[in-house]
């Protein structure tokens, strides 16, 4: 301690995790560029798994030997408020994406707005979306377009019945009912599953029989960026879930003291709104 503000030990994870995240990022510019590279990435990918609970394991063990004051959990509370808002903008760069493309690039393609001159290098290009003939007919576009009223529309159902469930335990542990809370939590924890199951049969379908691909011009590109990328923080946001329900057996956090499991449920309810967005603005509109 030093004036009430705990001052932790010289760690090595730092360094390490930077280390790791490097090779993973180096590993998959290779596997970008030049098509190998993959094992390079994969060790990268295990190295920073490896850190991040070594890591994670020392904050816990800090944490249960009352190490942490308020001014240590404002720190915590700062700290995923800020990693959020990040989270927040980089979904943000690729909604914007998205926004560009169908306000502004197709239409002056099709010939509309200032720049409709556009439309001269593909005279017979339709504007419309969801982009199935693009204008370039080297690149095939996708045969149709998921149904947002079936598997979508359950997801969406899934993750917003989630967040119900994740509040409920949430409530419970501050009220000091820990099986309560657990139940919820395992609850919250299997619908995060089914989310991921039904998505991965989602992008079977697309890929197979609607024709909907990476190669499937820029409505393929976006729908697999933007439902891809928010599959990797449900997987992640399921992990954290999972870790929380583990402590939670082991008898970890106090009715007043449990902020790792606060900011599990942040990262959860900003996943879910994120899914929504994607629900109207991918699959609906």
């Amino acid at each position: 301690m030093s004036g009430g503000y705990y001052v932790p030990t010289t760690s090595r994870w730092p360094i390490l995790g930077s280390l790791a995240l490097g090779a993973m990022m180096v590993g998959t510019g290779i596997k970008l560029v030049y098509d190998t590279g993959t094992p390079f990435m994969l060790i990268g990918v295990a190295c920073v798994i490896a850190v991040m609970g070594l890591w994670f394991r020392d904050v816990i063990h800090e944490s249960m030997s009352g190490l942490y004051d308020a001014q240590m959990d404002r720190s915590f509370r700062w700290g995923m408020g800020w990693f959020i808002f990040s989270e927040v903008m980089f979904f943000a760069a690729f909604f914007g994406a998205l926004f560009y493309v169908r306000t502004f690039a197709i239409p002056w393609l099709g010939g509309e707005g200032a720049k409709g001159v556009s439309a001269l290098l593909w005279p017979d290009f339709v504007a419309q979306w969801p982009l199935l003939n693009p204008p370039d007919s080297s690149v095939a576009g996708p045969d149709s377009v998921l149904s947002p009223w079936q598997l979508p529309l359950v997801n969406t159902l899934i993750l917003v019945t989630s967040s119900i469930t994740l509040t409920v335990a949430h409530e419970a542990l501050k009220l000091g009912e820990r099986k309560t809370c657990r139940n919820w939590l395992s609850g919250t924890v299997l619908l995060g599953c089914c989310f991921i199951m039904i998505q991965g049969v989602e992008y079977y379908e697309a890929y197979n029989h609607y024709g909907i691909t990476l190669e499937a011009g820029i409505f393929g590109a976006t729908f697999f960026i933007l439902t891809g990328f928010h599959g990797v923080h449900v997987i992640i946001g399921t992990l954290i879930l999972t870790s929380m329900l583990i402590r939670i057996h082991k008898g970890h956090f106090a009715q007043d003291h449990h902020f790792g499991f606060e900011a599990s449920c942040w990262y959860w309810h900003f996943v879910d709104v994120v899914w929504v967005g994607l629900f109207i603005f991918v699959y609906v509109f």
